[in-house]
């Protein structure tokens, strides 16, 4: 069983620091200023920070913090900034003023740029938020770094209360404490204290306006909500802080606890949980595991869905299956639980086999087979008939196939059930006419008229799963 000890010390560290953050009026005053100014604290931060990665690509946006984070890296230690990348997303005048003097400002220190632009304006945060982080990571990937962002403590209480009043779990509570594939060097510095940097060092940057827009959830968090709740209860900040501290803990707790369940599911990209690893389990220690496994398999689960899943879990059901957001699905199959993406069925109707053809996660190709020879690549591969009509389509209920070297016909169902294909899989599963007959179940099963035959005219053909 899963430890609760380590939040609980976190809410009690919480509400003892807060009452001593309340008798001093409050979290937001600047720290002491070392000597130099506080310019020379965020170089030591963004210093130490960046040290962690051999070559990091720096996320800059043209807004004031993240032009402190230009600045401070390329004066610190310039030589591990593989490339600044900077997004513009199309939303008007001022983000085009932002990428010009973002790639101004990252030529004057000698640094590579990138700027990447995306063409949704009308777009809301999350849609934004996924086409940049989109573009970070493929410049990142390109020059094998760490992408460095400008989050400063203030981005973190934001972030925390935001998921606090979506009933996030403590997944979602560490917010950006949580281990991650960025450096985030501004992280303990307020939004005043980066600020006071930018002013020592006559930083220039550029205003996002639509960072006073209500619109946005993250604006009225902070525009409104934060000060009139920090108003009510001096010190709430930090509590916030604290409560994320004791989340990435735990998070960390379960992430290391998970280690020795995990098994690779018979499809590349599955998650397979046995039964036995769960049975042990209670909800509230299923809410805190299955968040952390689906993880593993680029799965997010919401609270409706970590809910759903628990409640899958316990029910135990042979061979039932439900559908999660981002398009994952969940099944119990031989006393496991199977996590993956949902099958992608093609069309009902299927479509003519030509030299090539791609049809739901299912891709065709064509290649030469000598006459007479035998079929090869197992059942992968069938060498069809080349006087007939080829068509792919998925398997229907009541299909039949007579396998070579069998007597009688036999049902698709079967064969896949035989080849250990579970019944979610086979939604969608190709199988391949010629004329009227089923004569290839790719990766199952070929009829003899799909196997190469001496003096009978033959196309070779080699089918792959493409949506693992």
């Amino acid at each position: 069983m899963i430890a609760f000890g380590v939040i609980e010390r976190g809410e009690r560290e919480s509400r003892g620091s807060a009452a001593g953050r309340r008798r001093r009026s409050g979290d937001r005053r600047v720290a002491s200023v070392p000597p130099g100014g506080m310019s020379a604290r965020v170089d030591a931060a963004v210093a130490r920070a960046l040290s962690a990665a051999p070559r990091v690509v720096l996320a800059v946006s043209g807004g004031r913090d993240s032009m402190v984070l230009l600045d401070a890296a390329a004066r610190t230690c310039g030589d591990r900034v593989a490339c600044v990348a900077t997004f513009d997303h199309g939303t008007g005048p001022a983000a085009e003023r932002a990428a010009r003097l973002v790639a101004r400002r990252a030529r004057s220190l000698g640094v590579p740029v990138r700027v990447g632009r995306g063409s949704i304006p009308t777009a809301g945060e999350a849609a934004w938020r996924e086409a940049r982080w989109g573009f970070l990571r493929k410049v990142a990937a390109e020059h094998d770094a760490v992408v460095a962002t400008a989050h400063t403590r203030d981005d973190q209480v934001e972030t925390v209360l935001a998921r606090a009043l979506r009933g996030a779990g403590a997944r979602g509570l560490a917010g950006l404490y949580a281990d991650g594939r960025a450096l985030r060097p501004l992280l303990a510095l307020s939004r005043a204290e980066v600020a006071a940097a930018a002013a020592e060092r006559g930083i220039a940057w550029v205003e996002d306006p639509s960072n006073r827009s209500r619109r946005h959830l993250r604006n009225r968090l902070r525009l409104d909500l934060l000060p009139a709740l920090e108003q009510a209860r001096p010190g709430l900040g930090e509590e916030l802080l604290a409560l994320a501290r004791a989340a990435a803990r735990l998070r960390r707790a379960v992430d290391r606890h998970i280690e020795g369940m995990l098994r690779r599911g018979g499809d590349e990209g599955a998650l397979t949980v046995a039964g036995a690893d769960l049975r042990h389990y209670d909800a509230p220690s299923l809410r805190l595991l299955w968040p952390a496994l689906a993880a593993r398999v680029g799965a997010v689960l919401d609270r409706r869905g970590t809910e759903r899943l628990t409640q899958f879990t316990i029910k135990r059901r042979m061979g039932a299956r439900i559908q999660l957001s981002g398009g994952f699905e969940a099944l119990w199959h031989r006393d496991a639980v199977v996590l993956r993406r949902a099958r992608r069925p093609g069309g009902a109707e299927g479509a003519t086999l030509a030299d090539e053809l791609t049809m739901g996660g299912w891709r065709f190709r064509r290649a030469t087979a000598p006459a007479g020879a035998p079929t090869p690549g197992g059942p992968w591969t069938a060498a069809l008939p080349a006087d007939r009509a080829l068509l792919v389509r998925p398997w229907r209920p009541g299909d039949r196939m007579t396998p070579h070297g069998a007597a009688a016909p036999r049902r698709v169902k079967g064969l896949l059930r035989d080849a250990g294909i579970d019944g979610p899989s086979r939604m969608g599963w190709p199988v391949v006419l010629a004329g009227e007959e089923i004569v290839w179940i790719p990766g199952v099963r070929r009829s003899s008229a799909a196997t190469a035959r001496s003096g009978r005219p033959v196309v070779l053909y080699h089918c792959e799963r493409i949506d693992r």
